[in-house]
């Protein structure tokens, strides 16, 4: 009996090696030995079905996310790297953990600040409060980062990375797998910060993106969408105000991301009291693309009723 269950075994192993050289194959039909036949509904041969490699596989086991640009002491490694436009950004989840085990206030958004630009969003919290990684992943920074103060970064299996700055205290160390909604640390008050929050930092391969592009940030913790194409405007800071949200439009194709890209035009009626500052924030475009346009100077002075062309 040992003897003809060794035969089966070995006969087993044998057709597997073969069905994985042969993808075409569903199943295995395997001819048992006579012994073992007694006790069979099917005298001639047993057949077990194979589950196709692809359909158990995931991103998370395709995807060797050290590979590309893996450094744990540099905040950016993806200076010398420049990205093509659009870029797709693909979820497995539709939800995320949030950041903070609270209600999420937003207190200064992704976009232009105070003469410069601000690469994410604040979220109000007590010096003290846990946060936790939004989405599986592993660490790939966890250490003190010049103006974000002590700061963590994970690396997610998309390849999208997230970064909780301005912490008191860092809770994990590089490499590290995290789990989503995994403690990473203690929010606080480190670095260039007036005052305790989470700075939240949303990056494709060094390029910041507008995270409130990629996720809801309400009590429901939603990923906008499971395919996102990214295009300049989410990850230019020049074109969104940091005092409120820029209108989303969500693509979710290359085609509706290419379509994106041809500048639209509008014909803008001088009204009093505007400034080429006052029509720059309103429309989310620089003060020098006006000027170019137009063939005027920083220091020209608009009349009321004068046209000016905007390509938004």
């Amino acid at each position: 009996m040992k003897k003809s269950l060794l035969c089966f075994i070995c006969l087993v192993i044998t057709l597997y090696v073969q069905s994985q050289e042969n993808p075409s194959h569903r199943s295995l039909k395997i001819q048992l030995p006579v012994a073992s036949l007694n006790k069979l509904a099917d005298p001639n041969e047993i057949e077990i079905p194979l589950i196709e490699k692809d359909s158990v596989l995931n991103i998370k086991s395709t995807l060797n996310i050290k590979e590309d640009h893996w450094n744990t002491i540099v905040y950016n490694p993806y200076k010398d790297y420049a990205p093509d436009y659009p870029f797709k950004i693909f979820f497995e989840d539709s939800v995320y953990a949030s950041p903070i085990l609270k209600e999420k206030v937003i207190t200064s958004r992704y976009g232009w600040r105070r003469g410069r630009p601000h690469k994410g969003i604040d979220i109000d919290l007590v010096t003290g409060d846990s946060v936790v990684s939004m989405l599986d992943g592993i660490v790939r920074f966890a250490r003190y980062s010049g103006g974000h103060g002590k700061t963590v970064v994970v690396r997610h299996y998309n390849g999208l990375e997230t970064t909780y700055a301005h912490l008191s205290r860092i809770g994990v160390k590089a490499n590290d797998s995290v789990s989503k909604g995994q403690y990473l640390g203690k929010g606080g008050n480190t670095g260039n910060s007036r005052g305790s929050h989470l700075h939240l930092v949303t990056s494709f391969k060094g390029e910041y993106i507008h995270p409130e592009y990629l996720f809801e940030i309400t009590e429901d913790n939603k990923v906008r969408s499971k395919e996102l194409w990214v295009t300049r405007k989410w990850t230019r800071t020049r074109y969104h105000n940091s005092r409120r949200l820029t209108k989303l439009a969500l693509y979710e194709t290359e085609e509706e991301a290419r379509k994106s890209l041809i500048k639209q035009t509008k014909v803008y009626i001088v009204r009093e009291g505007d400034t080429l500052s006052r029509i720059s924030r309103r429309h989310n475009i620089t003060i020098a693309s006006i000027c170019k346009t137009n063939s005027i100077r920083k220091s020209s002075t608009l009349r009321i009723g004068q046209k000016l062309i905007l390509k938004l």
